[in-house]
C-alpha cells in the first residue's frame, strides 16, 4: 500500500492561467514526494532545466500523449519478441531508473536531483517499474507513477532489441481489469515511434478534464 507523504507547501496554481502555447507552465518549487504527487494530479511533471542549481522546472504539454489501453498496436514481430521476455516489477527499479538515465544516451536528462526523488517516490510505493528480462538478465523496462487509474510514465530503455517495447505491452496487460477503459497511461509527449505503439495526443484542456475521473479510479492489484 503506498504511503502518502507529507502535503506540499507549493501550489501550482490555475491551469486556466497556463499560457496556451507554452508546454513549460510553471518554475520553481521543489522535489518532496509530497510536491510531485501534488503535481501529478493536477498534470504536471517535472524536468531538470539542464543548468545546475537550477529549480525545477514543470510541464504540462499542450498536446500530451497518451495510450489508451485499447489502443495498444502489437505487430506481429513485436508479439513474438513478447514470448522471448519475462515480464517482472518493481524487482530492480533502480537498474531501470539507471538505465533510463544513463548519459550516453541521446537527450538524456535524468539529473541527481530526478534519481533521488524517484527513488523516495519508490520507496513509499508510488513509483514502479516494469522490467523486461531475458535469460535472468534485464534486457530494458520503464518506470513512473501510479496514482489510481493514471500510469505516468516517465522514461523507458532498452539493452536488447525490443524490449522497451515489450515491457510497454507488459505494462498494458498489468493495468487490464474490469476498469480497463477507465485507466490511462500518460507518456508526456507523442513521438512517431510512441504513435506506431498506438499513443496519441489530445489537447491539454481534454486531458485535464479527464485527469480527475481517471485518478478516481482503484489501483491496478499489482500497484495497489
Amino acid at each position: 500500500m503506498p504511503v502518502e507523504p507529507a502535503p506540499s507547501v507549493w501550489s501550482f496554481g490555475d491551469a486556466a492561467a497556463y499560457e496556451q502555447d507554452d508546454d513549460l507552465v510553471a518554475i520553481g518549487a521543489d522535489l518532496e514526494p509530497g510536491t510531485l504527487l501534488a503535481a501529478y494530479r493536477r498534470g504536471l511533471f517535472p524536468m531538470p532545466s539542464g543548468t545546475p542549481g537550477d529549480p525545477p522546472y514543470w510541464f504540462c504539454p499542450v498536446r500530451r500523449g497518451v495510450l489508451p489501453l485499447e489502443a495498444l498496436v502489437v505487430s506481429r514481430s513485436l508479439r513474438r519478441s513478447c514470448r522471448d521476455f519475462d515480464i517482472r516489477v518493481d524487482t530492480a527499479f533502480e537498474e531501470v531508473l539507471d538505465g533510463c538515465a544513463d548519459p550516453r544516451r541521446p537527450s538524456g536528462w535524468i539529473d541527481g536531483d530526478i534519481r533521488k526523488a524517484y527513488l523516495r517516490l519508490h520507496d513509499l510505493g508510488w513509483a514502479h517499474s516494469v522490467e523486461a528480462w531475458r535469460n535472468d538478465r534485464l534486457a530494458g523496462g520503464l518506470y513512473g507513477v501510479a496514482l489510481g487509474g493514471l500510469f505516468a510514465g516517465e522514461s523507458m530503455f532498452h539493452r536488447v532489441r525490443d524490449a522497451s517495447k515489450v515491457a510497454l505491452v507488459g505494462l498494458v496487460e498489468l493495468l487490464r481489469d474490469d476498469r480497463a477503459r477507465d485507466r490511462l497511461i500518460d507518456v508526456q509527449w507523442g513521438t512517431p515511434h510512441l504513435a506506431s505503439l498506438g499513443v496519441v495526443e489530445i489537447p491539454r484542456a481534454a486531458y485535464l478534464r479527464r485527469l480527475p475521473g481517471v485518478l478516481g479510479v482503484p489501483p491496478a492489484p499489482v500497484f495497489a
